[in-house]
């Protein structure tokens, strides 16, 4: 019961960052830029200012599809965000092309997210099975249902971890971005102020899944402890 009710809690905290995020884009959608660029163009312009040339910038389907792979550089805007142009479609793809910025530069934290990146699927994919199994097995009084358990928190751990890493990496995209805005006279003092109050938004969401995967694992321990 008490995990139901965690669990309860957290997800109405996500839903509300996540429709204060959605009103304050709809918000800043309203805000045409003064210089008449598009996301991709606003994106283009950053990639070129910062003296990267082999990123390419391109549209993908579906809303708040927007990210940065690393993988094969590409800078993928949403199709409203690629083709709009106002203060939170620049936002967006200034910050997504921080994430290039950062990859250009070595930055640490994003180096150490893209190193564990592949054990973190894993370990997203069968940390709530294992711990659910432990569990199980545990109520049934099977020795081996304590270890089983342990194991399934260490992996719901790397999650955890993955997710407070993947912190500095948004919040230093965004500081880059905003940086880069305000510098080069892309916006005008209103338009700035709209492309920071989003993308502030956008970095609580990624506070509070940290947050609620801590919780969910301090949870998680206790029961444990509990078992022992």
């Amino acid at each position: 019961m008490g995990y139901y009710i965690l669990a309860g809690v957290l997800f109405l905290i996500s839903s509300y960052v996540s429709n204060r995020l959605k009103s304050k884009f709809k918000k800043y959608s309203k805000i045409h830029l003064r210089n008449g660029m598009s996301g991709a163009e606003i994106a283009q312009k950053m990639l070129d200012d910062h003296g990267i040339r082999d990123v390419q910038v391109i549209s993908t389907r579906g809303q708040l599809t927007d990210h940065y792979n690393p993988q094969n550089k590409t800078v993928n805007l949403s199709e409203v965000v690629y083709s709009q142009r106002n203060a939170a479609a620049a936002a967006v793809a200034a910050h997504e092309v921080g994430h290039a910025v950062q990859h250009a530069t070595a930055y640490s934290w994003l180096q150490m997210r893209s190193k564990i990146v592949p054990m973190v699927s894993v370990a997203s994919r069968l940390s709530n099975i294992v711990i659910m199994l432990g569990i199980i097995l545990s109520a049934t009084g099977s020795v081996f249902g304590a270890n089983i358990f342990l194991i399934g928190i260490v992996l719901f751990a790397a999650t955890t971890a993955f997710a407070f890493i993947t912190l500095p990496v948004e919040f230093d995209a965004s500081n880059r971005a905003l940086a880069w805005l305000e510098k080069e006279n892309m916006v005008t003092q209103e338009e700035y102020a709209g492309a920071k109050d989003a993308l502030k938004w956008a970095a609580r969401t990624y506070v509070v899944a940290a947050l609620g995967s801590l919780a969910t694992l301090l949870y998680f321990i206790m029961i444990f402890m509990n078992r022992r």
